[in-house]
């Protein structure tokens, strides 16, 4: 699988699914998932409400599901719950099973390029150089159908520390 870094918005990305850091409760907050929520537009709620009767809990932490994308470019959106550093989640498996799972889930619905911002990483309290590291291990160990795995993140000093784990 080739691993593209870029810096900029990841609700712009013309790629087949983009990952979105979602809360358990997929029903949108800030950051990266308040700008996905947005931009999808308000069928992306509905969907997620839909989602929530399977997941009557919410979602647990480092598992992955997919909506559609909107009126997103992307024609999918693959949710998944990273670890909160600063609520205790501190186990780096978890982390990792957010860009696998995220994966697989691409897999599910037929993608075969896929745009990740920087997981956990913000207000999950997550340094970026560990998340590059586990992002970049999980990515790079990817054998599956999926061809394109696009990490994009917000800024230019976020994607040096990116660079520099590749």
């Amino acid at each position: 699988m080739k691993i593209e870094l870029t810096s900029g918005d990841i609700t712009n990305e013309r790629v087949d699914a983009v990952v979105n850091a979602a809360n358990s409760s997929l029903m949108g907050g800030g950051g990266v998932d308040g700008a996905i929520h947005r931009a999808a537009g308000p069928d992306l709620s509905t969907a997620c409400r839909g989602l929530r009767e399977l997941w009557v809990d919410g979602l647990p932490v480092g598992r992955a599901v997919a909506t559609p994308g909107f009126e997103m470019p992307a024609q999918w959106i693959i949710h998944t719950v990273g670890p909160n550093r600063n609520a205790g989640e501190t186990d780096p498996a978890l982390l990792r099973s957010c860009f696998t799972e995220s994966l697989r889930a691409a897999e599910i619905i037929g993608a075969k390029s896929i745009a990740f911002p920087a997981l956990s990483a913000g207000v999950y309290g997550w340094d970026m150089a560990e998340v590059a590291t586990i992002g970049l291990a999980a990515l790079s160990s990817y054998t599956g159908p999926v061809t394109l795995a696009r990490v994009v993140l917000f800024s230019d000093d976020a994607l040096d520390v990116w660079k520099n784990a590749l």
